[in-house]
């Protein structure tokens, strides 16, 4: 299964329209979106604007896949998870987001495993096209490791 995710400050129709059309070319594929405010109804795969805490996780557990924007929250769940992802940055001079840290953090990720980058809807099905060569990315804690959090411990209580 496929699960996309566009976060839950707002939509992200062009990453959610490419999705979709792909789904519609490719209908074996199980495929579920989290679209986030929007007027955009996804024509060719099930979807809902929002998803508890709980559900997003569980459908993270569940899915062969994550499509997402270029959020760290999403990025770090997939790793975490050991999910491979495929990120596509909203873009500020798009009015997608306010600016184009998103753009950023998918340059710090290109090349990693597990981790598939696309600027836009084009790059995005390409993706998709090929998601049976993705690799596992590598994975990561849920929390930092023991050594950072006492290095900032003692630092907030210096004196």
């Amino acid at each position: 299964m496929i699960f996309v995710t566009v976060g839950y400050q707002m939509s992200f129709d062009r990453m959610v329209k490419a999705v979709d059309e792909w789904a519609k070319r490719n209908p074996e594929v199980e495929i579920f979106a989290q679209i986030g405010p929007t007027d955009f109804v996804p024509q060719n795969m099930p979807h809902t604007k929002f998803l508890s805490p709980d559900e997003f996780r569980i459908r993270i557990e569940e899915t062969t896949l994550l499509v997402a924007h270029a959020g760290m929250g999403s990025i770090l769940t997939a790793m975490e998870m050991q999910k491979p992802i495929v990120i596509m940055p909203r873009r500020g001079d798009l009015q997608e987001t306010r600016n184009d840290h998103q753009i950023a953090t998918l340059r710090k990720m290109v090349g990693r495993p597990g981790i598939r980058t696309a600027m836009d809807s084009s790059e995005l099905i390409d993706a998709l096209d090929q998601r049976d060569d993705f690799d596992r990315p590598e994975s990561i804690r849920q929390s930092a490791s023991d050594e950072l959090l006492d290095h900032l411990r003692a630092f907030i209580h210096q004196d």
